[in-house]
């Protein structure tokens, strides 16, 4: 999953979207509930919820993360929004009617309200590799002030609101359980490795502090599926709403602006149901592990390349840096290391490389390395760390993962742009010292032992300098 922020949502003159005006379908009963209302979501699971052909009984109800701004434009335009998809050679114009219903992450009562619906059979999130919360190994982070926060808020108050997501997560369940409701799915949609174990385990974990015999009930009536998600998505501009209202007619708070390309792979049981996802080309498989990695190293891994690398380069935009031969040629070294390791057809793999540079070329998306560059403590450990440590034991340095790791340390020395971390303890202290001693945190942070390995420490500090004298 690739999504930017929204910016700031104005809304351009014309005649504004309205299911009353005839604009998209009618609202379908709510089905799903969603939390994550951004552009990646409306982009893909509710375009593949659209598409589907029993959309009609599926609705979405989708709550923002906290700011109440997107819920705010779209609940005028009764959750319509116009998807906007980006061809190198030009753009189409689709309204989208499967957000039925679009709330603010505060409106505590109303999420509760769907979890207690019988009719509500799946929840789906977008919150990014942060919203779930986790330590280093995968638990739920319980050191952290908004989890003992609520779990003491869960405790003490059956109906009271939380503030994180496997908190809202546990929230529901309880409420479900207590109403009766019946079994339903999780459903998480984010770039985590087998994101639905990691959902899994969190929400376990705080139902087990909340009250035992909750997490006992959440093992026996919760299913949590898994899923690989891609879809670049940027964000949406003043721009992106004029070109729609241009194109349209339409007034348009928050469009959405996405590349033609999109896959959903998805893995689980689904007791109470679900959309026709795969008759909307999502694929339903038993074992996800092979396209997420394929994903997460192919697309997300070269993506933390271009950031680092282009941006001590002074690009701005992945189009802008995958142009540039010395950046591709390193996407392409990192790309046959990855391979190396990926459990998919050789000649399937070779097709999602020569696709992937059609994507990352794409003039008409503008996809800002800023943005990718943020939260690189989260995402280097999914994107590279695996392929890197694979590399050592087997007796390589790898060329394209030092490389990566180079541009992040000299990233967080302050070269190429301002780190951005969601949890900047993560960070600290690896920019501290010379180079060397910063290269070796850094392979620490990303694998115990790699800041000892005197080859890879080498090489990084070899790409590193070859970088700060291009960057000169």
């Amino acid at each position: 999953m690739i999504t930017l922020p929204e910016h700031r949502l104005t809304t351009p003159t014309g005649l504004r979207l309205s299911r009353a005006a005839g604009h998209g379908r009618p609202a379908a009963p709510v089905r799903v509930v969603h939390l994550g209302l951004g552009g990646f979501f409306r982009a893909h699971q509710a375009w593949y919820t659209d598409n589907a052909p029993d959309a009609a009984g599926w609705g979405i109800a989708a709550f923002t993360g906290r700011s109440r701004t997107l819920a705010e434009a779209l609940g005028p335009q009764d959750g319509l929004y116009t998807l906007v998809t980006r061809a190198a050679d030009g753009e189409r114009f689709r309204v989208v009617s499967s957000v039925s219903a679009a709330h603010g992450g505060d409106e505590h009562d109303a999420w509760l309200g769907y979890w207690a619906d019988r009719a509500v059979a799946v929840a789906t999130f977008t919150v990014t590799e942060a919203g779930y919360v986790r330590t280093a190994s995968g638990a739920l982070d319980t050191d952290r002030g908004d989890v003992r926060a609520d779990v003491a808020a869960l405790r003490a108050d059956r109906h009271g609101p939380v503030r994180t997501v496997p908190g809202r997560v546990v929230a529901g369940l309880r409420l479900r359980r207590a109403t009766g409701a019946g079994p339903m799915t999780l459903l998480p949609c984010d770039n985590l490795p087998e994101n639905g174990a990691a959902l899994r385990r969190v929400v376990l974990e705080l139902a087990d502090l909340v009250d035992p015999a909750l997490a006992e009930w959440v093992g026996e009536h919760v299913a949590f599926g898994t899923t690989m998600v891609d879809r670049i998505t940027p964000a949406t501009t003043d721009a992106g709403r004029e070109a729609v209202r241009a194109a349209t007619g339409l007034a348009d708070a928050a469009p959405v602006v996405t590349e033609p390309f999109s896959e959903w792979v998805v893995a689980g049981e689904f007791p109470a149901g679900r959309p026709a996802w795969d008759d909307a080309g999502a694929q339903l498989v038993e074992d996800v592990l092979p396209f997420e990695q394929r994903k997460l190293w192919l697309l997300n891994g070269a993506h933390s390349l271009l950031a680092y690398a282009g941006g001590a380069l002074g690009y701005r935009t992945v189009a802008d840096a995958i142009a540039d031969r010395r950046l591709r040629g390193w996407v392409e070294t990192w790309w046959d290391e990855a391979a190396r390791h990926l459990d998919l057809p050789a000649d399937e793999v070779s097709a999602y490389r020569r696709a992937l540079l059609d994507r990352f070329g794409n003039p008409r998306i503008e996809h800002l390395l800023t943005q990718i560059a943020a939260d690189g403590s989260e995402k280097l450990p999914v994107r590279v760390a695996p392929v890197l440590v694979a590399e050592c034991r087997a007796g390589r340095v790898p060329a394209g993962a030092a490389t990566t790791v180079a541009a992040w340390a000299l990233h967080l020395r302050g070269q190429g742009g301002a780190v951005t971390e969601a949890r900047p303890e993560r960070v600290a202290g690896l920019a501290d010292g010379d180079l060397a001693t910063s290269v070796r945190a850094v392979l620490d942070r990303l694998g115990a032992g790699l800041g000892a390995h005197e080859p890879l420490v080498a090489a990084v500090l070899d790409q590193a300098r070859a970088l700060e004298f291009l960057a000169a």
